[in-house]
């Protein structure tokens, strides 16, 4: 903007200058000039941001993304969870269940979110939410299906988001910061700092982003076999075509993607498991399925490798059925000539088909044995879930487009980012910045908006 046109003088120009320094964490060094920003809708519902994934199913049994938050920005890797949808880190505080270093914990610093806010309402919702004082403290507690939780505040901070345009903005936005968390199960607590909950709650990421008007409601993440990957907020990167949909399921008090009903193919042929209800659940590492459609799944693969050169590994701790070969398996490679393709078929939709060949249901251990990456969910207090773990989403873009209200899939090389042209890694990579305030749909929000030179 050319701040002479409307007619307003250096000494006016002075005084706001220092007002928006007070307000707004901005440096002024000789490469950090303050520039002309693009107007705030050229990036509503324009682009996406996109986000590198590290991890893998095994060994590691996550994929993670780093999110940079506060100001001055600080990395936080977090678990990648489409069955959840608060995204919470741990909170330096007296913490219990706590895995990170104090001086990698969260502080807050006078951003706590309140108790007569809408959004602490609706992160309580189903259940009634009443304050003793409005400026009460927001508490927030999630509980997994696994058994495990987190309990803590609600805060709002900036978050850095490139986006695929070349831009970087830094809404603040609500979160939780985790001062009580439980573990499921004999495994260590997972090493990441918290959780990014990918779920269509009105506390969720992206709930807050599309409320902005930064982004489509739609998120979607594409996870490597051979580890890594992608997160993406926003459609940009969703192909225009090849992509399978199927219709979300929904409950009142569901805030995680589900689908169905669904048949299971075995190699090709219709099997008696039907009327699947499936739960996407990247936060999940294997799939999960309850005990009768485990059993049967187990029978079908076990009575096909009768004759064939594989026998039950017993002593491998890695997961509950493995085999071992002639010889120590290398790779998956190795052993998809012994295993036949899975596929779930949704009956709503066309007969839209998910395929899973063997690699999307088996890992190779340190043992040099294959072992089944399907398990029973009932056995591990799922009761009658079934769970679509990333062991079966790999080497798919996997879209969940709450406005379509659809899920899509399709194969996918996820080693390869999605038009980026940007390092997704830097904190802000261009010299140039400007700060806008804006507050619109019950969420305060503040950005710096980073525009192409």
């Amino acid at each position: 903007m050319d701040f002479r046109s409307r007619g307003i003088t250096w000494h006016t120009l002075f005084l706001l200058f220092l007002l928006f320094s007070a307000i707004f964490p901005l440096s002024f060094s000789a490469a950090n000039q303050p520039h002309k920003a693009k107007n705030l809708a050229t990036h509503r519902l324009s682009s996406s941001a996109v986000f590198k994934v590290q991890g893998n199913v095994y060994p590691l049994g996550h994929y993670t993304v780093t999110l940079n938050i506060g100001y001055p920005a600080k990395p936080y890797d977090l678990d990648i969870d489409s069955g959840s949808d608060i995204t919470w880190v741990q909170c330096d505080a007296p913490c219990i269940g706590c895995t990170k270093p104090r001086d990698q914990l969260y502080k807050p610093n006078h951003n706590l979110v309140q108790c007569a806010e809408q959004l602490c309402s609706e992160v309580h919702l189903p259940t009634d939410h009443n304050c003793a004082s409005p400026d009460d403290q927001c508490d927030y507690e999630v509980e997994y299906a696994d058994n495990g939780s987190s309990l803590g505040v609600l805060v709002r901070d900036y978050i850095n988001f490139q986006f695929t345009n070349g831009s970087v903005v830094r809404p603040k936005l609500a979160f939780g910061c985790g001062y009580d968390q439980k573990y499921a199960g004999s495994t260590s607590p997972p090493s990441t700092a918290g959780v990014i909950g990918l779920g269509n709650g009105r506390a969720s990421i992206l709930t807050q982003l599309h409320s902005l008007g930064l982004i489509r409601n739609v998120v979607g993440h594409c996870l490597s076999s051979r580890g890594g990957g992608f997160l993406f907020f926003g459609d940009d990167p969703v192909p225009t075509s090849g992509i399978f949909w199927t219709t979300m399921l929904h409950t009142s008090s569901e805030k995680h993607y589900s689908s169905g009903p669904a048949e299971l193919l075995f190699n090709g042929k219709a099997t008696k498991v039907k009327g699947l209800q499936l739960i996407f659940d990247s936060g999940s590492s294997y799939t999960y399925f309850n005990s009768l459609v485990y059993q049967a799944v187990v029978n079908l693969v076990s009575d096909d490798l009768k004759g064939k050169q594989l026998t039950r590994a017993t002593d491998d701790p890695s997961l509950p059925i493995c085999w071992k070969g002639p010889k120590s398996f290398k790779s998956l490679s190795d052993v998809k000539k012994y295993f036949k393709p899975l596929a779930f078929i949704f009956t709503k939709t066309k007969n839209v088909q998910m395929h899973l060949p063997p690699e999307a249901y088996l890992i190779i251990t340190k043992h040099g044995n294959v072992c089944f990456g399907i398990l029973d969910g009932t056995e591990v207090g799922l009761e009658n879930l079934n769970i679509i773990g990333d062991i079966s989403l790999q080497d798919k873009m996997v879209i969940y487009d709450n406005e379509k209200q659809q899920i899509g899939w399709a194969s996918s090389n996820c080693d390869r980012l999605p038009n980026v042209e940007r390092d997704l890694e830097g904190d802000f990579p261009h010299p140039y910045a400007a700060n806008l305030g804006i507050f619109g749909n019950g969420y305060p929000a503040s950005f710096e908006n980073i525009d192409d030179q």
